[in-house]
């Protein structure tokens, strides 16, 4: 069913977000529900690139079955506030993968919310979230993963990495982990930094040009988040839109 009530920041899931823009879109639809059956493959390519202005939020209610396998690939660039969520439940032997890249210009609010559920025993899951922002945009990584307490030999990583590219950006990330088994493998790791100084020095001694260097050492820390999608159009038109986002931040 749809939320009729609008967030606060005292929900932790919106404690960093853009609760006016959101209230432009409020109140959401239910949450695009996806079922992976035993021992199925599944892919999701997600590209979020709303226009100017829109506020976008999206939610996904995911369930693995034993054995199952879903791999999410996500772009999220697009509208004033780009929000997007997963909350995941994972059976005996499931696998959740997501490589995503959220950029962020101007005053835009460009988040990612993700809820793993570990519910049994030897599911496995990894995260890997690479952010950058301009201007005076926001971009956040909410990352819970939830260990029950009979799901031992539980695998999950979550990685978080963020590019500031100017002293009005902001970058936000909560990985929190809530684990009952003893016998398990958890680990997170989050950094933010700037573009390296001394790489674009370098680059200009060599005659590349100040924004053609930026641009490339963007692309290159958000390089292999793609690499691996196995549709080679969904792959090009995901790169297509990354470049033309950078390029844009100027």
């Amino acid at each position: 069913m749809a939320s009729a009530t609008l967030p606060t920041r005292r929900d932790e899931a919106w404690r960093y977000s853009d609760l006016d823009a959101a209230a432009q879109v409020w109140p959401v639809g239910a949450p695009e529900r996806i079922v992976v059956a035993p021992g199925e493959v599944r892919t999701l390519a997600l590209l979020q690139d709303g226009a100017d202005g829109e506020s976008i939020v999206r939610d996904h209610l995911v369930e693995i079955g034993a054995g199952g396998t879903l791999n999410v690939h996500l772009l999220n660039s697009g509208g004033t506030l780009g929000r997007v969520t997963f909350d995941v439940t994972l059976a005996r032997h499931a696998h959740f993968e997501l490589k995503a890249a959220l950029i962020g210009g101007a005053a835009q609010t460009i988040e990612l919310v993700t809820t793993l559920n570990h519910a049994e025993p030897e599911a496995t899951s990894a995260q890997t979230v690479r952010a950058i922002a301009a201007g005076k945009a926001t971009t956040n990584y909410l990352g819970q993963i939830r260990v029950a307490r009979d799901a031992q030999k539980t695998d999950a990583a979550q990685s978080f990495k963020a590019m500031l590219l100017g002293r009005t950006a902001t970058a936000n990330a909560k990985p929190e982990l809530e684990i009952f088994a003893d016998d398990v493998k958890c680990a997170h790791g989050a950094s933010i930094g700037q573009l390296d100084a001394a790489a674009l020095f370098y680059m200009a001694s060599r005659g590349i040009d100040p924004a053609s260097a930026k641009a490339l050492l963007l692309e290159a820390f958000i390089a292999g988040l793609f690499d691996d999608m196995a549709d080679e159009a969904e792959r090009e038109r995901f790169a297509t839109v990354a470049r033309a986002r950078l390029e844009a931040l100027g």
